[in-house]
């Protein structure tokens, strides 16, 4: 996989980025902007470099037309703050390839920074027709000399800014997705024991594949999140009305009989009657969940175990919330579990997604754990062994 690097002397050279800028916002308000700031490192060296620097990304899922609701100004905003102190430079362009986008690149100097509409916003970018997302990219990639891919959420994607704009333009792996590359094959190429996966979030559907796939690897896996009802009423046991994939049963009891003792179990349970933030909470034992009641959260005997097992750990790895983080009353699981992989002393990895959410909401600090991945889906994914398109596409000439 080529690097940055490999492109020679960057200077003056209009180098087209495609980030990760997917953050949450509310009211024109960003509420955690951990994807901006690891874009940072990437843009800093190319801008320093002396080059002209055009950063292509989405925001939600505006379904191919404009939203103001997922317009990237926000973003733009605060990338620019970010920036800033390095003394350098950003703008904003108000359509992807339109007229303004191609006015603002021909007028930007080495050094600064342009960053386009969301993408999203054309139809083409997300298109099953090759033919369209052709086009799309025809038009990204006039807008640049190069093209560096740094934006690691999206490389499971096959998108015309991910993908098909790297088979037109001279192409290279951004610092961001050659540091998730490199974390994620010490999870799956001889990682260092012992090896605790923790696994939460709310379907066990969306996990099928990693447990297929890090059965063999693992030496433990740790289930929590509402997915862990399903694992329980496999064995048997009520669940009340806790989150529950009947079809998923048979598929259960499978690995649970596979496994033996790599998969652990919560043996105490935080429920609930609603699921409310102000809902009264109890503890109960995980084989007597009352019939009337939800379970929120793995319970404090749950939690402490869970962390006993991630912090004798060489290698874990993170990916689900153990409970209902969001309210106070269901985060002490999750929290325990974050507390614990700041004392491992190999590799920490939390998966993206809901799991860098919650560490952050929670009060932790990013450099507490070994990585934080930008990429919850595409490190599922790369976890679970399926090619990403957009990784692949890098490794061609």
């Amino acid at each position: 996989m080529k690097t940055i690097e490999d492109l020679g002397d960057v200077a003056g050279l209009r180098v087209l980025v495609r980030s990760d800028l997917n953050v949450p916002i509310k009211d024109e308000v960003i509420g955690d902007d951990g994807r901006i700031r690891a874009s940072l490192p990437t843009l800093v060296r190319l801008a320093k470099a002396g080059a002209k620097v055009i950063v292509t990304a989405h925001l939600g899922r505006p379904k191919g037309e404009p939203n103001p609701a997922y317009t990237l100004a926000p973003v733009a905003k605060r990338l620019g703050e970010l920036l800033q102190p390095e003394g350098i430079t950003v703008h904003f362009a108000k359509d992807v390839t339109g007229d303004d986008a191609q006015s603002l690149v021909q007028d930007l100097d080495e050094g600064e920074v342009l960053l386009l509409e969301n993408v999203r916003y054309d139809a083409r970018e997300e298109s099953k027709d090759e033919a369209q997302r052709d086009q799309l990219a025809d038009e990204l990639s006039a807008l640049a000399d190069v093209f560096v891919s740094d934006g690691f959420g999206v490389v499971h994607r096959k998108q015309a800014s991910v993908y098909d704009v790297a088979r037109k333009l001279p192409h290279a792996a951004g610092g961001l997705v050659l540091a998730e590359v490199d974390v994620l094959k010490k999870l799956t190429e001889e990682p260092a024991r012992p090896y605790v996966v923790v696994l939460g979030g709310a379907k066990v559907s969306d996990k099928l594949a990693v447990i297929d796939n890090l059965l063999a690897k693992a030496d433990k896996l740790l289930i929590g999140g509402g997915m862990v009802f399903t694992f329980l009423k496999a064995q048997g046991h009520e669940v009340g009305k806790s989150l529950l994939e009947e079809d998923q049963l048979d598929v259960v009891r499978g690995y649970l009989k596979e496994a033996g003792d790599k998969i652990v179990l919560p043996t105490d349970i935080v429920v609930a009657p609603e699921f409310k933030a102000d809902a009264p909470a109890t503890v109960v034992a995980a084989d007597a969940i009352p019939a009337d009641q939800l379970g929120l959260d793995i319970g404090p005997e749950s939690a402490k175990a869970f962390a006993a097992e991630v912090a004798a750990a060489q290698t874990v790895f993170w990916n689900g919330p153990m409970g209902v983080f969001e309210m106070s009353a269901f985060a002490g699981g999750t929290k325990a579990v974050a507390s614990a992989l700041t004392e491992v002393t190999g590799l920490s990895v939390v998966g993206g997604g809901d799991s860098a959410a919650a560490v952050r909401q929670l009060g932790f600090a990013d450099d507490a754990f070994g990585h934080i991945s930008t990429g919850g889906g595409a490190s599922l994914e790369y976890l679970e062994g399926k090619e990403l398109p957009g990784l692949a596409v890098l490794e061609e000439d």
